[in-house]
């Protein structure tokens, strides 16, 4: 989600506590949309990151620093010359709108004191940054807004500064009652949506939380709410505003499988339960830097796997279409066996035809059944019988072509669907370079050009350790499978694998021991988590040991073949951390 206004809040409630009275030591621009600010206060030192790009538009304190250009932008110098070294009077967020005001004490070239203020705008793609004099004069931005970009507001050196007012919305900390009944009541939308377009601050999601803090349908229409319901709405509404104006912000993260979902500067009681877990953080910044970490790591790895999920999905519709048209061709030559009796019964009563008859019934020896035969009338009983014979020779011919057909294309589709399980596990660039090696080899992708140097290996596949302190392995791709199971894995360790769905060899080292029952649960549940049913509620997983084991000949890597096995239903999480 983006930045709404009650996070914005919180950032303002912790910028205040950290930064007002302190001094401006550092300013630099490591990006031309980007700030960061290193500022002393008392005995700490804090580095705040201020970003106004329009695809990820950020305000948080961070621990990292970055490296700045050699030339120092315009909008940088000017910063400098001004506020370097001033003191941080203020901070203030108007209303509950996504902005930032900081006021800035500092000496002018004669000595004498003066206030800038640097408003911070996170509103997506119209984010800015814009530095003003105490009474609202823009010196400069680091966007400028001409007119005919924006019909709005111009964001120009010598333009007085306002906030534009382009919706009807309300202040929600300091509406009242009536106000919020008569402003929320009248409106036809949802009631989740009504609280977003008529309310500063409020995101879609914390108009879904408000709903469901009130016990609310927020899909029901706003102007159809009962007095009481109304009432119920703004009393809910009210605990909620009270939090924001108290600072009692409870910062956190929903994860659903490991991935961050949603977060929020409140809690967010619609996502208990249904696979979903809240992680607090105890800051807002440590929230933010973490959430976009894991977010920009996912983004990242997706796009640049692109390129080889487009290559797979393709290989993948092409075979779906072959496999379709090959069943339906086997589903053809399911009459063969008809043309073989027509024949043979044709041999055995043919000498009772005298020629001419377009039909011919008899009993049919096989079922005691009389059953009546075509006839071409052009033809003799012979004739016929032979014709009947090359159609059941021709359909025999054809089954044994397209079995054989049907099994290698089920063979391709069941190796590709696993080189896509593989990418949506990988989470490092370097775990795509052993995916990208595989659909060379089998010539999905293009090999490449004589000189080249082949990519050094560094992916390594997952491992954890048990509540019980066995060593679990799980494969990252078909290449780490095979190795983990016919190299790694001895006789009596313990192989895992998601029943008849693609995922990823999950190897115990049992170490010559027998292995708790915890240790067969927690194993399964990596063996349900690293396969394409990870999204499900449960997963079938059959598990064995590895001697039981064996390689399909010919095969793509990592399939295997095995009987005697035991199976369980696994719930497919991550309840154990990885061993770095």
């Amino acid at each position: 989600m983006a930045l709404d206004g009650i996070v914005m809040a919180n950032l303002a409630a912790e910028m205040k506590n950290r930064l007002e009275g302190g001094k401006i030591a550092k300013i630099a621009q490591p990006e031309k949309d980007e700030l960061l600010f290193t500022i002393k206060n008392q005995k700490n030192t804090w580095r705040l990151l201020i970003s106004a790009s329009a695809s990820l538009p950020l305000v948080y304190f961070t621990e990292s620093n970055k490296q700045s250009p050699m030339t120092a932008p315009n909008f940088c110098m000017l910063l400098r010359k001004h506020i370097g070294n001033g003191r941080i009077l203020s901070v203030s967020q108007p209303g509950l709108e996504r902005i930032l005001c900081l006021e800035i004490e500092h000496l002018d070239e004669l000595g004498d004191k003066r206030v800038k203020k640097l408003i911070v705008e996170i509103m997506g793609k119209h984010s800015n940054i814009i530095f003003c004099n105490e009474e609202d004069m823009i010196l400069d931005s680091i966007k400028h807004i001409s007119a005919q970009v924006s019909s709005v507001r111009e964001v120009l050196p010598g333009r007085t500064y306002f906030i534009p007012q382009t919706t009807e919305k309300r202040d929600p900390l300091t509406i009242t009652q009536d106000e919020f009944i008569k402003t929320i009541g009248t409106t036809p939308a949802p009631i989740q949506k009504a609280l977003y377009l008529k309310l500063t601050g409020f995101s879609p999601i914390m108009g879904h939380e408000l709903c469901h803090l009130a016990s609310l349908d927020g899909d029901h229409s706003a102007n159809e709410l009962s007095e009481m319901e109304m009432l119920h709405l703004y009393r809910t509404f009210s605990h909620l505003m009270e939090d924001i104006r108290q600072e009692n912000f409870s910062p956190n993260i929903i994860y659903r499988q490991d991935e961050p979902v949603e977060f929020s500067a409140l809690p967010m009681t619609c996502y208990e339960g249904d696979g979903y877990e809240a992680v607090s953080f105890e800051s807002i910044s440590s929230l933010l830097e973490s959430y976009y970490a894991s977010k920009n790591t996912i983004t990242r790895i997706r796009q640049k796997s692109v390129d080889l999920r487009k290559i797979v999905q393709t290989a993948l519709e092409r075979n779906y279409k072959k496999f379709d048209l090959q069943e339906k061709q086997l589903k053809d030559t399911e009459k063969k066996d008809k043309y073989k009796v027509y024949g043979e019964l044709l041999n055995t009563y043919g000498y009772e035809l005298s020629g001419g008859e377009k039909k011919f019934t008899c009993l049919n020896y096989y079922t005691n059944e009389e059953i009546t035969i075509p006839l071409d009338d052009q033809l003799s009983a012979k004739e016929n019988a032979q014709k009947f014979f090359d159609k059941y020779n021709k359909l025999k011919r054809t089954f044994e072509a397209v079995t054989e057909q049907i099994k290698e294309t089920r063979q391709e589709i069941d190796h590709l669907e696993s080189v896509s399980a593989a990418l949506d596990i990988a989470l490092k660039e370097e775990d795509l370079v052993q995916i990208k090696e595989e659909l060379m080899e089998y010539g999905y992708v293009k090999h490449r050009r004589a000189g080249d140097k082949k990519p050094k290996v560094t992916s390594k596949p997952f491992h954890y350790i048990s509540s019980d302190g066995f060593h679990i392995y799980v494969g990252k791709n078909n290449y780490q499978n095979e190795e983990l199971t016919f190299k790694v894995a001895t006789g009596n360790d313990w192989w895992f694998h998601a029943k008849g769905i693609p995922g990823s060899h999950v190897i115990v080292k049992s170490e010559g021991k027998e292995l708790p029952d915890r240790v067969y649960e927690e194993a399964g549940a990596l063996a349900a988590y690293y396969s394409k049913g990870r999204d499900g509620d449960k997963v079938e997983v059959d598990y064995i040991q590895k001697k039981q084991i064996k390689k399909v000949t010919g095969a793509a890597p990592g399939f295997v073949i095995y009987h005697t096995n035991y199976s369980m239903v696994a719930e497919p999480k991550l309840i154990l951390e990885e061993v770095q």
